[in-house]
């Protein structure tokens, strides 16, 4: 599911004390005062570091075995131009004239601290905004293509998913008839949404746009995050702001379009995808869970995952996206 293959003999930041972050940091030439915040991150170690006569920094250390040194550097290429473009993302410092740094086998970046909160779905006018900046996004995006960074797409999204899952025995036995039907279900429907929207494009995406990773301030927002950036559909990065019934979603997306298409084209048939692509994310979430489980911050975070509720709610969750998968797309203004 990503560019290098993990293994799991070993925590994989057991060795990541506090200690070492801060060593890691001075490493650079940058004086640490001591100070260290752990910041809300399960993939990666994410820490807020004082350092001495200035402003405190972020520090994100990468999750071993996960990324090639070149792709990560393929993210921190994509976040520069976007901020060369004067569009508000926060791309890593280059200290050292190096972006990705290593201390003790662990691979990390440092970035600027950036505030802010989540910003209000529910309010218009933030969609129109968030829109208007996801096509600035958008319009860099298509310039040219990730070369080393996946695709989201029903194979690395959803057949490698379900296969993992069935495969290392975390479908309990007396619902995997169930959720091994119910999921073949979903991928037929997953299938069908794609022929429906026919040949969509794929630019270089967020990747990973759900509300956590945009920060609001007074001046609007910014976005954080690159971790999971792919090609796709643009609407991978859309969807996840929608929210509530149809009616209330149709609202959004109009509100959302009223900002992304002053910057950016839409292909209208890409509406055909957004159950599909919400259906795949449900996949890669629970395979992701199981594919971390052997690091001692995930049973301790997500107690809930693996047990017999969470696979009978899983195989529920599916039958309902089977049946949206089949409804007609968002209507959209103006098409």
């Amino acid at each position: 599911m990503s560019g290098m293959t993990e293994t799991q003999a070993t925590p994989p930041f057991a060795g990541l004390t506090p200690d070492c972050v801060l060593n890691a940091i001075d490493a650079t030439g940058l004086r640490t005062d001591g100070r260290l915040l752990a910041l809300n991150s399960y993939e990666n170690r994410v820490y807020q570091i004082g350092i001495e006569d200035s402003t405190p920094i972020v520090a994100k250390f990468y999750r071993p075995a996960r990324w090639h040194d070149a792709a990560i550097a393929e993210e921190h290429a994509y976040t520069a131009e976007l901020a060369a473009a004067e569009i508000p993302v926060v791309p890593p410092l280059t200290i050292n004239n190096a972006t990705l740094h290593t201390f003790e086998g662990y691979r990390f970046a440092l970035f600027p601290r950036r505030g802010g909160r989540a910003p209000e779905l529910d309010n218009l006018d933030t969609l129109e905004w968030l829109g208007r900046f996801m096509g600035r996004i958008h319009s860099v995006g298509t310039r040219a293509p990730f070369q080393l960074r996946p695709a989201i797409n029903p194979q690395t999204f959803g057949v490698e998913p379900r296969r993992f899952l069935l495969e290392n025995g975390f479908i309990p036995a007396d619902l995997r008839e169930a959720w091994e039907s119910v999921s073949a279900q979903a991928l037929e429907g997953v299938q069908r949404c794609y022929e429906r929207a026919g040949d969509v494009g794929s630019i270089r995406l967020h990747g990973d746009c759900h509300a956590g990773n945009i920060l609001w301030t007074d001046d609007g927002p910014h976005f954080v995050d690159f971790d999971d950036c792919r090609s796709g559909p643009a609407i991978q990065d859309l969807w996840m702001m929608l929210s509530g019934e149809r009616a209330d979603m149709t609202v959004q997306l109009s509100a959302i379009m009223e900002g992304y298409e002053a910057f950016a084209d839409f292909n209208a048939r890409e509406l055909h995808l957004v159950e599909a692509l919400r259906t795949l994310r449900l996949l890669h979430y629970s395979a992701w869970l199981a594919q971390r489980w052997e690091d001692p911050a995930f049973p301790a975070a997500f107690p809930w995952f693996n047990t017999q509720r969470y696979w009978q709610d899983r195989v529920l969750e599916l039958r309902e996206q089977v049946a949206l998968m089949d409804e007609p797309p968002l209507p959209l203004r103006g098409f």
